[in-house]
């Protein structure tokens, strides 16, 4: 018999009554009944029952002295539950293991959190002593999931003929957007290099060199702040490139894995398919925001003309946001107090309502405000049958927008007007290429300057630069903004122009994007590409409300690895090798 198993703790089922069986585990609970020990055995296979007896006195005081989550290896025989005893909730609900020797083959100390429960251990214990919180039955499903997530899109990418390469982690910084990681050169003094914040330009010079069509599982490093769907440090990405194609043609292969993927993880939920595509200022107005969550049956009404010149103070001359919320006549004043409560945590000075009766009159504390032709032409835009809440957001474009989205949301949730169970996909397309500073009035790239504009080079030279619309596009599930992509700008003349829209000379970017532009002189393919975030991914599948519940050992919200104690402090010797000294900030 094998050292230290014959099974795993999760295969044993009832035609193995009767066997001699050896195990290895984790102690995972420990019961005394009547003098009987019945102890669940836990490996990453699953869990077992173990029994051991009165009169094994020897094997019942070493299992006693030991503490939970000792690791211990048992010999024994599978025998039969009876049938008030089988647990349906376990695969090896059925059999038991009447333990004869036992071994120890790692004593635990007193551990610092229950691993057999979701207690309410703060995350930051929790990180502390990640290897523990892995072990936890969520946590432990949540990484195999990665790990199901990464082996199928791997499969799915050969099918599609793409062909997995590795590009450069040490590089030179990169126009991304975000902060870099700098590492010092210890050859090069007082020079860096930089992790890179995405493989955006590696890929495209492969595409340059010919390979047609590449993916990768990329890791990415962005010194940039966290949030429930943003790591800080470090994420993985879904990288591809495709050469020769048109945006349909990158969302057909996208569309295609992302379907299959989803369909096959899902656990029962549905995935909508085909994506809809929605242009990105229909969906600013409709949803409030270009990650849209199309779970919200109910979608915004820009209703500034009805109140344009108004008498009604609050909404003359502003930015108006109405949401229609059919088949609320039942719901009382509560529901819409909550719904005001809920506005200004989101950074709103109220939530202004109506509600249309039977006799199409509006009623609720702005009513008196609006005229009869206000309401009639309110009634037409909103399309308002009787019984109909409406919920207006007043003031600047994008406060409006931020605050109403949100709104939408709860407001459909609250009425029964949300979709769950279901995935909805949608890709957002057609954004501006250019926006304008508010500040400066400078005109500046509004997403990815190195997209291709609509229109090319005429475009570029003949329409108002805040009309231009580029060939990016985004793709969002269920609210969640899963990655950018964009036919990149792949013509020499198109890029100058461009940047030179943008306040960059000629001479500005040839220094500051030379080799792209190099590359692009020797013959470039027309190419595309996007790469959905893997945690994000993840985190929608686990449907988990925080990013850090999908990675194995992530930072902290600080960008501190508090098991690993990182960032540390070096050594001089060290500073001295790699030509650093370091100026800490000034304590006031």
């Amino acid at each position: 018999m094998h050292r230290y198993r014959s099974h795993t703790c999760g295969e044993l089922r009832a035609s193995d009554v009767g066997a001699d069986v050896r195990l290895s585990g984790w102690l995972h609970n420990r019961r005394n009944l009547g003098g009987i020990n019945f102890i669940d055995l836990r490996d990453h296979y699953g869990i077992v029952q173990l029994v051991v007896r009165p009169e094994h006195t020897e094997v019942n005081e070493r299992l006693s002295s030991l503490s939970k989550e000792s690791v211990v290896r048992v010999d024994g025989k599978v025998t039969a539950r009876g049938a008030d005893n089988v647990n349906p909730e376990l695969p090896t609900g059925e059999i038991e293991v009447e333990v004869t020797s036992v071994e120890v083959l790692g004593a635990a100390e007193q551990i610092p959190f229950t691993i057999n429960t979701e207690d309410g251990v703060n995350e930051e214990r929790r990180l502390e002593y990640r290897f523990l919180d892995l072990r936890r039955e969520r946590m432990h499903r949540n990484i195999m999931l990665r790990s199901q997530v990464i082996a199928k899109i791997r499969e799915k990418m050969v099918g599609e003929g793409f062909h997995e390469m590795a590009t450069p982690i040490l590089s030179a910084t990169s126009p991304e957007g975000a902060r870099d990681f700098l590492v010092p050169s210890r050859l090069h003094a007082g020079k860096f290099y930089a992790l890179p914040q995405a493989p955006q330009q590696f890929k495209q010079l492969l595409m340059i060199a010919g390979f047609d069509r590449y993916f990768q599982i990329a890791p990415c490093f962005r010194d940039e702040d966290a949030r429930a769907d943003r790591s800080p440090g470090e994420f993985y990405q879904l990288d591809m490139e495709m050469s020769f194609v048109e945006q349909e043609d990158v969302f057909q292969v996208i569309e295609k894995v992302m379907t299959d993927l989803f369909e096959e993880l899902s656990n029962g939920r549905h995935v909508t398919s085909p994506f809809p595509r929605i242009p990105f200022r229909e969906a600013m107005l409709k949803y409030g925001s270009d990650k849209p969550d199309l779970r919200a049956q109910l979608e915004l009404t820009d209703v500034s003309d009805v109140f344009a010149g108004s008498g009604f103070k609050a909404f003359a001359d502003k930015h108006v946001r109405a949401l229609a919320v059919p088949d609320t006549a039942d719901q009382p004043r509560k529901f819409f107090d909550q719904m005001g409560d809920f506005a200004v945590e989101q950074g709103a000075k109220g939530l202004a309502w109506v509600r249309v009766g039977d006799d199409s009159t509006l009623t609720g504390p702005i009513a008196k405000f609006l005229t009869e032709e206000d309401t009639s032409a309110l009634l037409t835009a909103l399309n308002a049958k009787p019984g109909t809440a409406i919920f207006f957001g007043a003031g600047e474009f994008d406060e409006v927008s931020r605050i109403m989205s949100a709104v939408r949301v709860e407001a459909a949730k609250r009425t029964g007007h949300f979709e769950e169970g279901v995935f909805r996909f949608c890709w957002i397309v057609d954004f501006p290429m250019f926006e304008k500073d508010e500040d400066t009035g400078k005109i500046e790239f509004s997403h990815n300057p190195f997209s291709m504009p609509q229109g090319g080079l005429e475009a570029l030279r003949t329409k108002d630069p805040l009309d231009i619309l580029a060939w990016q596009y985004d793709i969002v599930c269920n609210g969640v903004e899963l990655s950018s992509g964009a036919i990149r700008n792949h013509e020499p003349e198109i890029m100058f122009e461009a940047f030179e829209i943008a306040g960059y000379s000629r001479e500005d970017v040839e220094r500051e994007f030379g080799g792209m532009l190099r590359a692009f002189q020797f013959g470039a393919p027309p190419h595309g590409g996007i790469a959905p975030g893997i945690d994000r991914i993840v985190m929608l599948l686990a449907d988990e409300p925080n990013i850090r519940e999908t990675i194995a050992f992530p930072l902290n919200g600080n960008a501190q690895d508090l098991m690993m104690g990182a960032p540390s402090e070096v050594e001089e010797s060290r500073l001295k090798e790699l030509h650093l000294d370091i100026r800490k900030p000034k304590l006031t």
